[in-house]
């Protein structure tokens, strides 16, 4: 049986992973980046912490597995009638079975001047830009800005917002510049942060966030932006520095084929009980329409139920139909403080941290073996002093 995979992510690496260990199979995986990237961990990389704790080359995960190949590329269309995929190197690529993971892609809901002014933190180029505008202001102008935004009371604004001001603060000490109240305001256009997890979670979350210095200003929109103002819900917000971490969109290659799926009103596609899209057609992740799409917990689950199926169709055997499964959720707000959540279970507090900890040793371990997963697991608490020159300017946006 031949399995071609398109997504380096958490759901195509484990859908993989978990067919690699039939040798009957063989199994081509295409990206368009050469490493895996862990997404739980970017806060921590844009913090400062150890660039080896969100990403891992692809090449490492499947080293050892003789019957998987790595195809670094990106794939524009899919014609199912044939069973071709054609991609930007002028390459096409025939499958017997498709599996997509493609995964999300940032949206700034067409926001005037957000894709000009604002940074991000969910790939590696993002990163570099923000922390190279943050040595351009400290560094080379010897300035602190008047206020740090960030937009999205998610997790990931969450986490980052915890954490930026003592990011930021070392650098004060770093660049040497005077002292200086940082001002973090964590901007969410909903009621309350964490909108998906239970009201008093967000409760919790808000109060230690304000504790710890953040500003949360809920229920307020984002209009516009340029190189200094952020305006808000009618109010201008002096900002030099403005992180997006909120707008997510299902990847444009499935509208760009929409002659192929059935889309949501989301974007996303409709799948039938097996995860199927057409024949020998399979989308998972956060490419599907699924009750809790949009998670990596989800992303490793629907893997796991395409792997297994995709066995049972080999041997000829029953199909096994989809089930989805509420994930536990747990988000650290700032060093030794988390909230994790699981159906009726709400803690919070250190004990809450001590779960986001073994998470992510489960979660490394997914992809890794359990040795290389704990080395690369130990990495989250190395601090480094990576702070850009004018030698190692950022990639353009």
């Amino acid at each position: 049986m031949k399995v071609t995979i398109v997504g380096g992510g958490f759901g195509g690496v484990k859908t993989a992973l978990e067919l690699a260990k039939n040798k009957y199979t063989e199994i081509t995986l295409i990206s368009d980046k050469p490493d895996f990237q862990y997404y739980p961990a970017l806060y921590g990389t844009a913090t400062g912490h150890s660039k080896r704790q969100a990403w891992v080359a692809l090449g490492e995960i499947f080293g050892n597995a003789k019957n998987v190949t790595v195809i670094i590329d990106t794939v524009l269309s899919i014609d199912p009638s044939s069973k071709q995929l054609k991609a930007a190197s002028g390459n096409t690529y025939d499958y017997d079975h498709c599996v997509l993971a493609l995964g999300a892609v940032t949206t700034y809901f067409g926001i005037e001047g957000l894709d000009t002014y604002a940074h991000g933190i969910k790939s590696a180029e993002e990163i570099n830009r923000l922390k190279h505008h943050l040595y351009e202001q400290m560094g080379e102008r010897h300035i602190i800005d008047k206020n740090y935004v960030i937009v999205g009371g998610g997790p990931t604004g969450v986490e980052l917002a915890a954490t930026l001001g003592t990011y930021l603060e070392r650098l004060r000490v770093y660049y040497k510049l005077p002292a200086h109240k940082i001002h973090i305001t964590l901007v969410e256009a909903s009621p309350r942060v964490l909108v998906r997890m239970h009201e008093k979670t967000s409760r919790n979350v808000e109060k230690r966030l304000k504790k710890i210095g953040v500003k949360v200003e809920t229920g307020k929109v984002v209009q516009s932006a340029n190189a200094d103002t952020l305006m808000v819900s009618g109010r201008p917000i002096k900002s030099q520095t403005v992180i997006w971490t909120s707008g997510v969109a299902n990847n444009p290659f499935f509208k760009n084929n929409a002659e192929h799926f059935e889309l949501s009103k989301n974007g996303k596609v409709v799948v039938n009980e097996y995860m199927q899209a057409g024949k020998d057609l399979y989308v998972i992740g956060d490419n599907a329409f699924t009750q809790y799409s949009g998670l990596a917990q989800v992303a490793l689950h629907d893997a796991h139920f395409i792997a297994h199926n995709l066995e049972q169709q080999r041997l000829r055997k029953p199909l096994k139909k989809y089930k989805a499964v509420m994930p536990p959720v747990v988000v650290p707000v700032g060093e030794n403080w988390a909230v994790f959540e699981w159906r009726k279970l709400r803690i919070k507090g250190w004990p809450a941290s001590l779960l986001r900890r073994a998470a992510d040793v489960m979660g490394y371990r997914d992809i890794l073996p359990l040795g290389y997963a704990l080395n690369i697991w130990q990495t989250q608490e190395i601090v480094q002093n990576d702070y850009f020159t004018p030698s190692a300017p950022p990639a353009e946006k």
